[in-house]
C-alpha cells in the first residue's frame, strides 16, 4: 500500500483519485511515500526516507525545499493551470475596481446609513467623488503569459482592450491559446511606455523580486494602474506607495496585503483570494494526485519544478527501472553498463535532463535482482532507484 501524507486540508475530489486497494492518505503516516500540501511550510520539515514526491495543490513551491528534495531524489509537483481560471476571474474584477472606485464607493455609502430619506439625495451628491474610466479602448499590458496571464489577456481582448504581452519565455501552448488580437512586446518598455493597466504573472526568483519599482514605475505612463495577482514581493511596496502618493500611479491592486499597503487610499489589498474558490482547490487536488499516482505506479513525471519531466508508455510484460541521477558525462553508459553485466535485456528507455538532475526510465524483460539494484545505485552521481 503506498502512503499519501495530508498537510492540510485536501479536497475530497483529489483524494478519491486514489484506489483504495492501493492507496492510504492521511495526517498521520509514518513512511509516506508522497506528501500532499497546500500552504504549509516543509522548510524546516525531516524528510522521511520513505519519501518519494511532493505535490503541491497550487502553482506556487516556495513552501517547499525544493533544491534540497532534489538532493534527496524527491520529485516535487506542483499543478500549472489547474487554479488560473479562478485567478483570471480575480484579475478582471481588480481591472474593473482599479478603475470604478468601486471599493471606497461601497465604504462611503455605509456611512449613510441612518439618513433614512435623505440617502437617495444624498448618493446623488456624493457619487460623482467615485467616478472613473471604463477599461474599454485602453491598453493593458500582460507581463508574463503563462496559464493565467494568457487567460487574463483573452479575457481582457474580450471586454474590449488592446492587449500587450511581454513573456520571454513564452511557450508553444501559451502561444496558440493567446488571442491574435494581442501586440506581441518586445520588452518591458514597449509595455511601460504603452499601458494604461499592467498586470504581473511571473514567478518570484532573485531576478524578479521588486521589479516593479522607482525605476521601471518611473518608465511608465502617468496614472498607470497597477495588479499584482502572482507574488507581493515582486512589486517593491515603498516605491508604489510614492507613486501613490505623487500621483503617477493611480491605483495598486494586491492579493497580497502587508502592513504598510492596507488602509493606504490607492491601495486595494485582497486578502489572497485569487485560488480560493471550491473549483479552484477542487481542480488543483486532482491534478496533483493524478501526478503523485502516475509517478508511484509508472515513474512517469508531469508538472515537475526540479527534475525533468519525463513520459515512456508501459506495457505489461515489462519491469520498470527508474533512476534519478546527476546530469553528469556518462554516467548513462555506466548504468547501462551494469544493466548488461547483469544480463538484464532492456526493451525501451528514456533520459531526460534538467539542469544538473536527470532521470532515466528502462523498460526491461527479465527480472531485477537486489543486487542489480545495489549496483546502480552505488554508481558515482545516483541519487535514486527504484523498481517498479
Amino acid at each position: 500500500m503506498f502512503q499519501i501524507k495530508t498537510l492540510n486540508k485536501i479536497s475530497a475530489c483529489g483524494l478519491n483519485v486514489f484506489d483504495t486497494a492501493k492507496y492510504v492518505h492521511g495526517d498521520d503516516m509514518e513512511k509516506p511515500d508522497a506528501i500532499m500540501v497546500r500552504s504549509a511550510s516543509m522548510h524546516d520539515m525531516q524528510m522521511p526516507e520513505s519519501l518519494k514526491a511532493i505535490a503541491r495543490a497550487g502553482a506556487g513551491t516556495n513552501n517547499i525545499p525544493v533544491a534540497e528534495c532534489a538532493e534527496q531524489g524527491i520529485v516535487v509537483f506542483n499543478t500549472p493551470g489547474a487554479n488560473a481560471n479562478a485567478v483570471k476571474e480575480l484579475v478582471i474584477a481588480g481591472l474593473l475596481m482599479s478603475s470604478r472606485k468601486v471599493v471606497p464607493a461601497i465604504d462611503w455609502a455605509k456611512t449613510l446609513k441612518g439618513k433614512g430619506d435623505e440617502v437617495g439625495k444624498l448618493v446623488e451628491k456624493g457619487k460623482s467623488a467615485f467616478a472613473g474610466p471604463e477599461i474599454k479602448g485602453k491598453s493593458l499590458g500582460v507581463v508574463g503569459l503563462g496559464a493565467i496571464g494568457v487567460m487574463v489577456a483573452n479575457a481582457a481582448s474580450h471586454l474590449g482592450m488592446k492587449v500587450y504581452g511581454y513573456d520571454p519565455y513564452l511557450s508553444v501552448d501559451s502561444a496558440w491559446n493567446l488571442t491574435h488580437n494581442a501586440v506581441h512586446a518586445l520588452d518591458l518598455k514597449e509595455i511601460y511606455a504603452n499601458c494604461d493597466y499592467i498586470t504581473v504573472h511571473v514567478p518570484l526568483t532573485p531576478e524578479t523580486k521588486g521589479f516593479i519599482n522607482a525605476e521601471t514605475i518611473g518608465a511608465m505612463k502617468d496614472g498607470v494602474r497597477i495588479l499584482n495577482f502572482a507574488r507581493g514581493d515582486l512589486v517593491n511596496a515603498a516605491d508604489i506607495l510614492s507613486a501613490l502618493d505623487s500621483g503617477k500611479v493611480a491605483a495598486y491592486v494586491t492579493d497580497f496585503p502587508s502592513d504598510e499597503l492596507i488602509g493606504v487610499e490607492g491601495v486595494i489589498a485582497i486578502p489572497h483570494l485569487g485560488a480560493s474558490t471550491p473549483e479552484s482547490e477542487d481542480n488543483c487536488a486532482t491534478m496533483a494526485a493524478e501526478e503523485l499516482v502516475d509517478y508511484l505506479e509508472n515513474g512517469n513525471i508531469t508538472h515537475s519544478v526540479n527534475l525533468p519531466d519525463a513520459f515512456l508508455p508501459r506495457t505489461e510484460a515489462t519491469t520498470r527501472v527508474c533512476v534519478i541521477h546527476k546530469n553528469v558525462p556518462n554516467i548513462l553508459t555506466k548504468i547501462t553498463g551494469v544493466v548488461a553485466d547483469e544480463n538484464i535485456n532492456i526493451e525501451n528507455m528514456l533520459n531526460k535532463s534538467r539542469k544538473d538532475y536527470a532521470y532515466t526510465i528502462l523498460d526491461v524483460t527479465t527480472p531485477v535482482s537486489e543486487g542489480a539494484v545495489a549496483a546502480i545505485a552505488a554508481l558515482d552521481g545516483i541519487i535514486k532507484v527504484r523498481v517498479i
